[in-house]
């Protein structure tokens, strides 16, 4: 048995300097139960530290003003986490449970991610204008100071980019709290921002934490400007009741239940493979998860057959090893919670496919359902779990989708060349796929409608969420 003393250990990185906290959390392969390794273990005490390292970082130097400084270490991050990739792809597979092939795709999408904000550190939009003979008007764009950001553990190195690149090509500062479940990922991801040379201490601050008083300390720090976060409906409600006081900004992206809607005109040997993929990838621990597939009547019978027999070939096992088509949950009191929850759907709707657990290996489930209204309709599950619903029109397609709280994304599968604008146009959600899904550009925004949302991340819209607008009026002295 290996001993905690011979295994790594990951502290915290705040103000330029390693921290270490009087709790140490155990990081395990979910799949295995393997100890990887510790970490330090904070909370409010390392939050208050991570704030005001941000806030004097913000105050007392030029990052905020310096842009091309900011693209240097952006530029740098995505150097340094490239230099890291295998390793991080490979500490992924083990400590998160996704498959390595899953992890690759975080990993790279991470460093394109981080060059595409080094970009747009030196690019900039306003307007300006003389008014009146001699009045001058002009807007300019203004970092909006500290941002805390709240990273969730289903994919924590991307999620935690995707937060914290756009605020330091504003010209923020961070202030990170990372999920207990990746602490030895969190570590190297610490190693690579302490390993940036245009960083200056304090600009980045990233501490780990299992519990539930650090984050609400960053929230309800009035030094802190933007709340960025990644998560639950439900917690993100929390967000906003706690950031209230102080009136500061909000990103939020939260749950989601994707309806994958099936005509019957789709083409199903291309629209199979990815519904499958939908609920499998990140064992359906991902907010645009495709829980939900919509089929029109007429292609019902066909697509519930395939749907059967793929989802029952599915195999699972440890994110690492090269068979496993679907990785572990994150852990096993999370998959017993969706075991529990397909169990609790049979009372009211018709188990197709129940997926077999051990311990945190957990197959895809699926669901037919006839009432919308029914709770594994309406609630997000984060688990690898479909409902199966048939529809009969246009209409009906669309009321039955839109039928949920939340509104963060949507996918159409046709042959008909104008079906997907006229149904997207009256989809309520932030993305609308046509024969894909899960396709991601940096460059275009990303967030939800409804309950699935504020604000939006990627694209120019992601660097705004972390900047303030200044009106500047000039008069010319009369001469």
């Amino acid at each position: 048995m290996p001993t905690t003393e011979n295994l790594p250990h990951a502290p915290h990185y705040i103000d330029g300097t390693w921290h270490e906290s009087s709790a140490r959390g155990q990081s395990r392969n979910p799949a295995t139960n393997e100890l990887l390794g510790t970490f330090a273990d904070g909370g409010a005490q390392e939050a208050r530290l991570a704030v005001a390292a941000a806030r004097r970082a913000f105050d007392s130097t030029a990052w905020s003003r310096d842009r091309y400084r900011r693209a240097s270490a952006l530029t740098e991050l995505a150097d340094g986490l490239e230099r890291r990739a295998d390793e991080l792809i490979s500490l992924l597979a083990r400590e998160n449970g996704k498959t390595s092939s899953e992890a690759a795709l975080e990993v790279t999408g991470a460093i394109a991610k981080l060059r595409y904000y080094a970009a747009l550190a030196v690019t900039d939009h306003g307007r300006a204008a003389e008014v009146r003979p001699g009045v001058y008007s002009m807007t300019l764009r203004e970092a909006a100071g500290v941002v805390g950001v709240i990273v969730p553990w289903n994919s924590p190195v991307i999620l935690a980019v995707r937060s914290f690149a756009p605020a330091l090509a504003a010209g923020c500062t961070v202030a990170m709290k990372m999920p207990a479940q990746t602490g030895l990922v969190n570590g190297v991801l610490s190693e690579v921002v302490a390993r940036t040379p245009s960083l200056s201490p304090g600009v980045v601050n990233v501490f780990t934490e299992s519990g539930n008083s650090g984050a609400p300390e960053i929230v309800a720090a009035p030094e802190v400007d933007v709340i960025s976060y990644t998560g639950s409906t439900a917690v993100g409600r929390v967000i906003a009741e706690q950031a209230a006081p102080t009136l500061k900004a909000l990103s939020l992206e939260l749950g989601g239940k994707t309806p994958m809607i099936v005509f019957d005109d789709a083409d199903l040997d291309a629209a199979v493979p990815v519904l499958v993929k939908a609920v499998t990838t990140f064992a359906g621990q991902f907010c645009m998860t495709g829980s939900r597939v919509l089929v029109q009547r007429g292609a019902a019978d066909e697509l519930r057959r395939r749907l059967v027999a793929a989802f029952g070939a599915v195999r699972t096992g440890p994110g690492d090893d090269p068979a496993s088509e679907m990785g572990a949950m994150i852990d096993e009191s999370n998959a017993r919670r969706v075991e529990e929850t397909v169990a609790a759907a049979a009372e009211y709707a018709t188990v197709l496919v129940r997926g077999e657990r051990d311990h945190a290996l957990l197959g895809p489930s699926l669901i037919e359902v006839v009432d919308v209204s029914a709770p594994i309709v309406q609630r997000e599950v984060f688990g690898p779990v479909a409902t199966f619903e048939v529809f009969d029109s246009e209409d009906d397609a669309v009321a039955r989708a839109n039928a949920t709280e939340f509104g963060l994304a949507a996918s159409v599968w046709t042959r008909d060349a104008d079906r997907p604008l006229r149904v997207g146009r009256e989809l309520r959600c932030g993305t609308v796929w046509t024969n894909t899904w899960a396709v991601i550009h940096d460059q275009f925004e990303e967030g939800g409608f409804k309950q699935s949302g504020v604000g939006r991340l990627n694209g120019v819209r992601g660097i705004e969420e972390f900047q303030e607008t200044k009106h500047l009026v000039h008069a010319a002295p009369r001469r």
